[in-house]
């Protein structure tokens, strides 16, 4: 017993010394290094299954919407349009970037909506527009789930762990953006206004009840009040179906036709929602110069480029909120927002015009669940 007790040290070392051993030829072989990419690939490959749940639950829930619509074949629009792209145009040679890309982007928008109207004639403009962010959403859902297949088999097949442990550390916020995607779905066919809805929401409430509302532009609206005495014109995407319209556009042509009458605008009031950094509180309000858009540039630079023409102060209002909050259905604090904006706006007018200027404000954002 006594030698036994004596002998157990020497056990203990012979243990010790063989684990160091071990432990040195997995650092020297990288054996360690693969472990530790075996982990990763199986975590992100785990979240992947809930990428390609939430594409299939899209495309699902999209086919069912368009059938109780009436859609004919609309298994085979989905799975088509799903994969729709849009090539850049060429940037080395920037002349008329804006209007190659304008023209790329208005013919995007324009075959979603002839497509879904041939498979939904029965339908009404608010279900086809219903229809089209269904499509949007399901579309970008699926590229997330591929585009993070590839980055992982990538990473794989060139043995590159570097990339696998990128992708490994921001998958939780890639699979954060994927589900706000997926409810966003549920707001959008219910046809609730969302975060994004705060400008349009605005103009709205500016123009009052019982405004009368003409089309300018493509799935674009404006009318007429009077604010703090001056005469007030107010842009907003048509609704309450699901559009942005094309608010730079529309502007771009009121003023000009106000200028042909010899009724140049004292003031440009641009309003939308913005984006908020971690700490600022959802629902504050903002404002400074500029065209508050959140445009590619087609429709921003029409604003920018109106107001230089003719002199015009160019002013922004933003709605602060979260990526989340922005395409989720709308909240109480962003309603408080709203009503924070439409006073703000107000103040602007009051400042930098005089009772009877002419003044143009417009409500940028998505109009869904916002009538006229």
């Amino acid at each position: 017993m006594v030698l036994e007790l004596a002998s157990l040290p020497e056990w203990i070392s012979a243990i010790s010394q063989l684990l160091l051993v071990l432990i040195f030829v997995a650092l020297f072989t990288g054996a360690n290094q693969r472990i530790q990419v075996y982990l990763w690939s199986r975590d992100i490959r785990s979240k992947l299954v809930i990428l390609e749940s939430f594409a299939n639950d899209a495309r699902r829930r999209t086919v069912e919407y368009m059938v109780s619509k009436g859609a004919r074949d609309a298994e085979s629009l989905v799975s088509r349009l799903a994969d729709f792209f849009v090539i850049s145009p060429v940037d080395i040679e920037p002349v008329d970037i804006i209007r190659r890309l304008e023209h790329l982007v208005n013919l995007r928008s324009r075959r979603f909506k002839e497509e879904v109207a041939r498979h939904m004639p029965e339908a009404d403009e608010v279900s086809r527009s219903k229809a089209e962010v269904a499509l949007e959403i399901a579309s970008a859902l699926s590229f997330i789930h591929k585009y993070v297949r590839h980055i992982l088999l990538t990473g794989e097949k060139t043995r590159n762990w570097i990339l696998i442990m990128q992708l490994q550390l921001i998958m939780p916020m890639i699979l954060k953006i994927a589900d706000t995607y997926r409810r966003a779905l549920n707001d959008f066919l219910k046809g609730v206004p969302i975060g994004d809805s705060a400008g349009p929401m605005v103009a709205l409430r500016l123009a009052g009840l019982g405004a009368r509302w003409e089309r300018i532009e493509e799935e674009t609206v404006y009318t007429v009040a009077d604010v703090e005495g001056r005469k007030v014109y107010i842009v907003k995407a048509e609704g309450p179906g699901s559009s942005v319209g094309r608010p730079g556009s529309a502007t771009e042509r009121l003023i000009e036709k106000l200028v042909a009458q010899g009724r140049k605008p004292r003031l440009l009031v641009t309003v939308d929602a913005a984006l908020k950094l971690e700490g600022e509180e959802t629902g504050s309000v903002a404002d400074g110069v500029g065209a508050a858009i959140g445009d590619i540039g087609p429709e921003k630079i029409r604003f920018e480029r109106i107001a230089v023409k003719y002199g015009i102060p160019l002013r922004a209002v933003a709605i602060k909120m979260g990526l989340e909050e922005a395409i989720l259905g709308m909240t109480e604090k962003i309603v408080k927002g709203v009503e924070k904006a439409v006073e703000r706006v107000r103040e602007i007018i009051r400042g930098e015009s005089k009772p009877g200027d002419i003044v143009v404000v417009v409500g940028v954002g998505n109009t869904v669940g916002v009538g006229q």
